[in-house]
């Protein structure tokens, strides 16, 4: 947990501002989605005096992550001179993509494939306003979703400049939210990666809970056996390990065959 929240802000936004000079940018870009995460990285980067493009990208969205992502764009527009609402409606394009790739397997892997298509389309969306203005796209991944379980989309959500809270637990990030004043609404919500056009959170595709998460991240790195946890533990454990295992290709560098030397003039 973090002792005190303000001067993790504070620290983040004084990164966030060393690294857009450094790379001589202008500002960020900050996909909007109505959850904690967007919230929490959307107000630091404000926060940093830098343009700011909040961009709500809405695909058959559910209707509560279209009101909160709004509220929350109307949120920092009235706090900050340097935020600029956008909003991208990509739905009759994915509507295109869809009608443009029929499926030839069955229905869960095209929900999947779908899914995270929605996700590298809005990734698309981003690095074009990001071109336009000459703006970094901060990423909003905490630390369980990136180097935990791997749950976010390769070229999709991923596909970022820069990560302000990639070391923080979701915990965390949600102290964090407390401290700058994210809405209620978005504090409260369920978890969800919203690439499904329902309501289902990021529970119910996981098979746990973020607390449960960052236990079995911690308690990963200490060498311990599973008969010392509770049946629900061993669980929590065993589906960690999975996902953790099944998404390290997202979690390490892109590996580059190395050709001998022996083989090259």
């Amino acid at each position: 947990m973090l002792k005190q929240p303000e001067l993790v802000a504070k620290h983040i936004v004084s990164w966030l501002s060393d690294y857009a000079d450094s790379a001589q940018a202008s500002g960020f870009v900050v996909g909007i989605s109505g959850g904690i995460d967007s919230a929490v990285t959307a107000s630091l980067c404000a926060r940093t005096g830098m343009k700011v493009w909040g961009i709500e990208i809405p695909i058959h969205q559910h209707p509560d992550h279209v009101s909160r992502a709004q509220q929350m764009q109307s949120q920092l527009g009235a706090s900050f001179d340097n935020f600029k609402t956008v909003r991208v409606d990509l739905t009759p394009v994915f509507e295109a993509f869809i009608n443009s790739n029929p499926s030839e397997s069955g229905q869960e892997k095209t929900d999947l494939s779908l899914a995270n298509s929605r996700a590298r389309l809005r990734m698309t969306t981003l690095y074009y306003h990001a071109t336009l203005n000459n703006a970094l796209v901060a990423g909003t991944g905490n630390k369980v979703e990136d180097f935990g379980v791997g749950f976010y989309t390769k070229y999709g959500d991923g596909g970022v400049d820069l990560s302000p809270i990639a070391d923080l637990m979701k915990s965390e990030v949600y102290q964090l939210g407390h401290f700058l004043k994210v809405p209620e609404t978005i504090l409260n919500a369920t978890p969800s990666d919203g690439l499904f056009g329902d309501a289902r959170s990021d529970e119910d595709q996981i098979g746990a809970n973020y607390d449960e998460l960052e236990w079995a991240m911690n308690v990963s790195k200490e060498s311990k056996s599973l008969t010392e946890f509770t049946d629900r533990q061993q669980e929590v454990m065993r589906i960690y390990s999975q996902f953790n295992r099944k998404n390290k290709h997202k979690m390490v560098p892109i590996p580059v065959c190395q050709i001998p030397a022996t083989l090259k003039s």
